[in-house]
């Protein structure tokens, strides 16, 4: 089980939304504060970003990537000076996830792909918590630059199959921005779950709480799969994740048993024993504890919200 893989499916609440943005100088975009995360990707030529409340602009070039974990408000611009006019992206194609943005101009030509994750922020997995408010990768990550690759050869020229291949390549990509800032960031500051995912003994442990929720866990056993003592194991763990196994294994159950409420019908005992519960009622119990809700009327309650 892949547990960075597994984190961002735990926090998607919908669709990815992007646009193809075609834009010559003098042009300034205003992206307005959302509540999932936003992503840009340069795919040629350059610009400046601009974060809300005054930050400090940061120059992008040719295969930069940012991600705004929170979603904030900025301005995306070729010179900081440019006064900005609101990103609206049209040309929406029926049952698309694909837009277009087109600024002409005298000046230099850009192309960007700009666009935004649907993140649930309520219950939001702590790896990301872990996240800088804006994570700048530049090029040199091969995979990663690969994907943006591809993407601008899509999106350059229209093509039979586009509205497939791009969804998933912007689903890659976020996956290779994460993987790459938490590859420096445990290079650079070990600790926390940067560390974690990238620790082998550690992430092994991890990989079998995501693969197997369900299954009646000790630490022992845990420790065992780590390659570590039972006193070391948890002492690790605990040091990386940020609270002891069985601790983030009883989060994890609860995570998923909500994904399963909102993704399929199956009965709350089916669910149950999915993530480990033998009786119903010290499943809902446990269920109530974390959400406030009974599964039930969590399960009514989030459709009807989505619906």
């Amino acid at each position: 089980m892949d547990v960075l893989a597994d984190a961002l499916a735990a926090m998607r609440a919908g669709p990815v939304r992007s646009a193809r943005t075609e834009v010559r100088g003098p042009w300034g975009l205003r992206f307005p504060a959302i509540t999932g995360a936003s992503f840009h990707v340069v795919l040629q030529g350059s610009c400046w970003l601009l974060p809300d409340g005054g930050g400090e602009p940061l120059q992008l070039g040719t295969g930069h990537a940012v991600f705004l974990r929170h979603g904030s408000a900025h301005v995306l611009a070729d010179d900081p000076a440019t006064p900005p006019v609101d990103f609206r992206p049209g040309r929406w194609k029926p049952g698309t996830t694909i837009g277009r943005v087109e600024i002409d101009g005298p000046g230099e030509r850009a192309l960007l792909l700009c666009g935004a994750y649907q993140l649930g922020r309520s219950r939001p997995h702590p790896l990301t918590r872990e996240l800088p408010d804006v994570l700048h990768v530049p090029p040199g990550q091969r995979a990663l630059g690969s994907t943006i690759d591809l993407l601008s050869g899509e999106l350059e020229d229209y093509r039979p199959g586009r509205d497939g291949i791009v969804p998933a390549l912007v689903d890659a990509m976020l996956l290779y921005i994460l993987r790459a800032w938490a590859d420096e960031r445990a290079g650079a500051a070990p600790g926390g779950w940067a560390s974690a995912i990238t620790d082998p003994a550690i992430s092994a442990a991890l990989a079998a709480l995501h693969e197997e929720p369900g299954r009646l866990w000790t630490v022992q056993e845990l420790g065992s799969r780590a390659g570590l003592s039972r006193s070391a194991f948890a002492e690790r763990f605990t040091g990386l994740v940020g609270e002891p196994p069985l601790t983030y294994l009883t989060w994890w159950r609860m995570t998923t048993a909500a994904r399963l409420l909102l993704e399929s019908d199956a009965p709350l005992s089916a669910v149950a024993a999915q993530v480990g519960y033998q009786s119903e009622f010290a499943f809902a119990k446990a269920f109530k504890r974390e959400y406030g809700l009974a599964p039930g009327r969590y399960r009514r309650a989030e459709r009807s919200q989505a619906g």
